[in-house]
């Protein structure tokens, strides 16, 4: 079956010819003669959409629809109006009606757009059941969320090298979660009850990494004023973590090799040579076989183990996922009520290219879900970025989603020509005025936005 219909509608006739046509495109119907009759059905275990009359005697189609979605948060509901109804059709779905369908209609179109309403319910059922996981998961699970096949392989390989404790490189791009996969490394070895010290090698100004590194006795330079235990002393027998090693300073390099093979470091101005035992974990944005400023003799003393960390855009199944975990978790601090990912959102963020990876999808969803004004394509391309941002923005979607925005545009620049005259646009740009109003509806596009200010009055 491709789905679960509720069907409601007072007229036998119709409602039996349209049960019969929706059982022979193979979903599965439920007729309802009446609203009163049909609620019973949505509770927390309903699977399908509504498809709903409007006029119908007792409770109508719209008050069904406020219902059913008090009940069922962005429930898809298609209502089926008359010609009349179809100004009050567009404000419904403004209000939140998946789609309506205009009398007389064709079965075929119908069909089409029941078929869009139950994928998208699939797809919010799936969506809750990962969230419900994620609530019941524990062990790397909980820390690494993700179920695509490469996720779930780094899962398997990471367990696998913080058995073996031995020095490790994860490659990355920005933002792909190297720390995150760095503390895992820590957390599930026996090392986990020492120290996790990270460290970013490209942060630190290169007069002072050394001293970070490997500490410095009293006097060892000017400000020296009491001796201080570096990174790889306080990692004793624990983790240390070196990030973007690759733009560690060439003179550095030598020295963290000699500590790595002879497991002694000795701090700036002192003669004392200390031993430390720890795992090293490095992380890098680039192939340290071919960066020709790295060592060679440090990097073969590292690649013991490797991880490679796949980009969020190869990450198609756990992108939604990651969004409303880290949505949640936002409104659970802040004390919020979360919001529902629209579908138009879903699409967005499955059309983004996430150049900035995990930490850039966490930070949307913080935005998304803090600010109930903001739509998931306005938290990605705020309105204050210039035109030639917003377009290097937009290069990033799929033609698809790039060819939308064009479309809103166009709808816009025409209605702003003719100052919100509908039958002007319509002859302007070629649309049936149910079209147009679709459209419309899809963009958002609120046409007394473009009314002079004489018909405003």
């Amino acid at each position: 079956m491709k789905g679960l219909v509720l069907l409601v509608d007072d007229e036998k006739m119709i409602r039996q010819a349209t049960a019969q046509w929706l059982q022979m495109a193979d979903f599965e119907v439920i007729s309802c003669e009446s609203a009163e009759q049909a609620l019973p059905f949505l509770n927390e275990n309903f699977a399908g959409i509504v498809l709903s009359d409007v006029k119908m005697p007792g409770i109508s189609g719209l008050e069904l629809m406020e219902k059913a979605r008090e009940l069922i948060p962005e429930l898809p509901v298609i209502l089926i109006t008359g010609h009349g109804d179809v100004d009050m059709a567009i404000q419904a779905m403004r209000n939140g009606a998946y789609d309506f369908i205009e009398k007389p209609f064709v079965p075929e179109r119908l069909v089409e757009v029941i078929h869009r309403a139950c994928e998208k319910r699939h797809l919010m059922i799936e969506n809750l059941r990962l969230q419900q996981d994620i609530s019941l998961r524990s062990g790397i699970d909980s820390r690494i969320i993700g179920i695509s096949p490469s996720i779930q392989a780094l899962k398997r390989d990471l367990l696998k090298c913080a058995a073996l404790e031995t020095n490790v490189i994860i490659y990355g791009e920005t933002g792909s979660g190297k720390e995150l996969v760095a503390q895992c490394l820590h957390e599930y070895s026996r090392r986990n009850e020492h120290h996790f010290v990270p460290i970013n090698c490209g942060a630190i100004p290169e007069n002072l990494i050394e001293s970070e590194l490997f500490g410095h006795e009293v006097g060892a330079f000017t400000g020296a004023a009491k001796k201080r235990i570096g990174k790889f002393e306080h990692a004793d027998g624990g983790t240390l973590f070196l990030d973007e090693i690759e733009s560690m300073p060439a003179h550095l390099q030598i020295k963290i090799l000699r500590a790595l093979q002879e497991q002694v470091i000795e701090r700036l101005g002192g003669n004392q040579l200390i031993p430390v035992n720890l795992r090293v974990v490095a992380a890098a944005k680039v192939d340290l076989r071919t960066e020709e400023s790295f060592r060679q003799d440090l990097y073969y003393r590292l690649n013991v183990s490797f991880l490679n960390l796949p980009p969020l855009r190869e990450r198609q199944e756990d992108i939604s996922l990651l969004f409303e975990h880290y949505a949640r978790k936002a409104c659970t601090q802040h004390n919020c009520q979360l919001r529902r990912v629209t579908e138009q959102d879903i699409q967005v963020m499955q059309q983004y290219g996430w150049p900035g990876n995990v930490r850039e999808l966490k930070n949307a969803a913080i935005r998304y879900a803090l600010d109930g004004g903001l739509s998931l394509a306005d938290t990605l391309f705020p309105k204050t970025l210039t035109i030639e941002q917003s377009r290097s923005g937009v290069e990033s979607l799929s033609l698809g989603a790039q060819m939308a925005n064009y479309e809103r545009d166009i709808i816009c620049q025409t209605l702003k020509k003719y100052q919100g005259n509908i039958k002007a646009v319509m002859d302007q740009l070629d649309l049936p005025r149910r079209t147009l109003n679709q459209k419309m509806v899809k963009y958002d596009i609120n046409r007394q936005e473009f009314f002079d200010e004489g018909e405003q009055g």
